[in-house]
């Protein structure tokens, strides 16, 4: 725990201080820093820190440090600060703070160019990163227990302590999936600044919770009886963007005496009210038709569409833009059982496996690459990348590219197979393996080896420089 106390006081030494932290946030690799004012930021001393593989400027400080360590970190980090994890830091300088901030605002957001539709993206993604761990740990008890369903069916284990089993294991999963509406509509309302149980409340909103089939509550676009979730993940989101303008608003307007009482009554009433009868019929049309769209590219596109998702989707994880598809993939699960996008996602991580061992096999003089990807290319088979692509692949150059191609192929091998999904959210690479829907669990092995393959042969042919295989560095 040492190592990670320093690590973790390295880090706040080095974006200006605990005073110059807004909140911190982490997901499975990643300590995500909000702060003030950026030009306080190292980031060339944050880069240097021993234990940080790399550091993504972002509308958040992303410090990559790796799973596992990233937990003891993060807990460091918040335990220094007096506040838990996603907590607005209080200082009392932090006006000061935030209005030089807004000088630099600008400049900064001219540098990075970027818009308001990158600027969505980013919301939403802060929105579901800190329900990775969630959504991991329910899919995988998730997976088990259909594996064992799956099994008894097939009449090769049995006995109602199994059967048990899968009952409980199946509570635990539903735990969360069965609420992420309520999960999500707090996180969304940290996020656009509402108060968080208000947003639960919205998210509780759409699972209709109550009704039955004397006392539906009807679409007035449709005429047809409103279905519980209806809207999905996307309508929630969009409902608790709403409540956050109501509430500040009423805050406004509002005598401080009647405060407590009126807003959040009249918010709720106005945002439920709209959440049922608006929001939720044509948010459901929507992500229909979303889900729908995604699924006949994958299905025409085939080995094509499989070939540019696995390819393109390594550097959407390098910027920390992966996570913009989770609602996407909670939609497919919800209207079709399975999300068909996530196990070609999945192959760019597989892609990168296989280029980190052609890069243990051909550079075989350069002990500080091989002793990174000794503690980066065990986690990769598990699913997770951002060790290898910020400790080997990114740095070195080559064999980032090599690593797409090879995630490419492992996509438009699961794209020619076809109707490979999966029935939860969880991490990629052999992890994946029991949430893997429909019995297709050889398709997608075949994927993975593609991706392994491909990844390690166009990084032995091409991915590597003279300098790479005869010194012992990390660069070109």
């Amino acid at each position: 725990m040492a190592n990670e106390k320093k690590l973790a006081h390295s880090i706040i030494d080095n974006v200006g201080g605990m005073e110059n932290i807004d909140n911190i946030i982490n997901c499975m690799t990643r300590i995500r820093i909000k702060v003030h004012d950026e030009s306080k930021v190292e980031f060339d001393n944050l880069k240097a820190i021993d234990g940080v593989m790399g550091v993504v400027h972002d509308d958040r400080i992303q410090v990559i440090v790796g799973p596992g360590t990233v937990n003891k970190v993060a807990n460091e980090m918040a335990a220094k600060s007096g506040v838990p994890l996603g907590d607005t830091i209080p200082h009392d300088y932090k006006a000061a703070a935030e209005a030089k901030a807004k000088i630099n605002k600008e400049s900064y957001q001219q540098k990075q160019k970027r818009g308001k539709f990158n600027k969505l993206l980013k919301t939403i993604a802060n929105i579901f990163i800190p329900l990775i761990p969630a959504f991991i740990g329910a899919g995988l008890i998730g997976g088990i227990a259909a594996v064992l369903s799956n099994l008894m069916q097939a009449g090769q284990i049995s006995g109602d302590w199994i059967t048990q089993l899968v009952t409980v294991f199946n509570v635990i999963k539903d735990g969360m999936l069965a609420y992420l509406a309520i999960f999500t509509g707090i996180n969304a309302a940290k996020e656009f600044g509402a108060t968080p149980g208000l947003g639960g409340v919205i998210g509780g909103t759409t699972l209709l919770t109550g009704l039955t089939d004397k006392n539906m509550i009807t679409n007035i676009f449709t005429g047809e009886p409103l279905q519980a979730g209806q809207g999905g993940i996307i309508g929630v989101i969009f409902a608790v963007w709403l409540l956050s303008i109501v509430e500040k608003r009423l805050h406004k307007i509002v005598p401080n005496a009647v405060d407590i009482i009126v807003t959040p009554t009249v918010t709720l009433f106005i945002i439920g009210l709209l959440t049922i009868f608006i929001i939720m019929p044509l948010a459901g049309f929507i992500s229909s038709g979303l889900v729908f769209v995604i699924n006949w590219i994958i299905g025409i596109g085939g080995i094509f569409s499989g070939f540019i998702i696995g390819a393109f989707f390594l550097p959407l994880v390098m910027l920390g833009l992966h996570h913009i598809f989770t609602p996407i993939h909670i939609e497919m699960i919800n209207q079709t059982g399975a999300t068909y996008l996530l196990p070609i996602a999945a192959m760019a991580g597989a892609g990168q496996v296989g280029a980190a061992l052609a890069l243990w096999v051909r550079c075989r003089k350069n002990q500080t690459l091989r002793n990174t990807l000794k503690g980066a290319l065990p986690v990769g088979f598990l699913g997770i990348g951002e060790p290898l692509i910020y400790g080997v692949t990114l740095p070195l150059g080559r064999p980032f590219f090599t690593a797409c191609i090879g995630g490419g192929i492992g996509g438009a091998v699961i794209g020619g197979i076809g109707h490979i999904g999966s029935t939860a959210i969880g991490p990629s690479g052999i992890s994946l393996l029991p949430l893997i829907s429909d019995h297709m669990y050889l398709g997608y092995i075949a994927g993975l080896l593609a991706a392994y393959l491909g990844g390690f042969v166009f990084t032995y042919l091409l991915g590597t420089t003279k300098a790479m295989r005869e010194s012992d560095h990390l660069g070109d």
